[in-house]
């Protein structure tokens, strides 16, 4: 199965939006957890999050374990696929991305910390 992808379109429209709301399925697999604001950022051509909490966040988990659910962006909400990253390389770039976008936001240095690095996801449209 090959994975969808993002039009260049949107990630040029997701590059600049600050609204990414997370929903990921709850165990039954069908019912959307509550929304949580979160920071995102795009980079390598792919849109990437990360848990403020780290790998202890709840929508985290839930995400990784069910694989799916619902994300809002950009004024529209979107049928994603939760895939955890575990690359190192494209770690850093996330680390750049992050600090383009947030640069002088006191949030900035706790999102590049390794908790919430090791949390990193990509969100892939379904």
């Amino acid at each position: 199965m090959t994975e969808k992808a993002w039009t260049t379109e949107q990630l040029k429209s997701f590059a600049k939006a600050d609204d990414f709301q997370v929903s990921p399925f709850y165990d039954d697999g069908k019912t959307y957890g509550t929304p949580t604001w979160i920071w995102s950022v795009v980079t390598d051509e792919r849109l990437f999050i990360r848990a403020w909490n780290g790998q202890n966040s709840r929508w985290y988990n839930s995400a990784i374990k069910q694989k799916a659910g619902r994300i809002f962006l950009d004024g529209s909400n979107h049928e994603v696929i939760f895939k955890k990253l575990n690359d190192d390389k494209v770690n850093a770039l996330v680390d750049q991305g992050y600090e383009e976008k947030y640069q002088g936001s006191a949030y900035l240095p706790p999102m590049i910390a390794k908790g919430p690095r090791s949390s990193t996801v990509e969100v892939i449209p379904k």
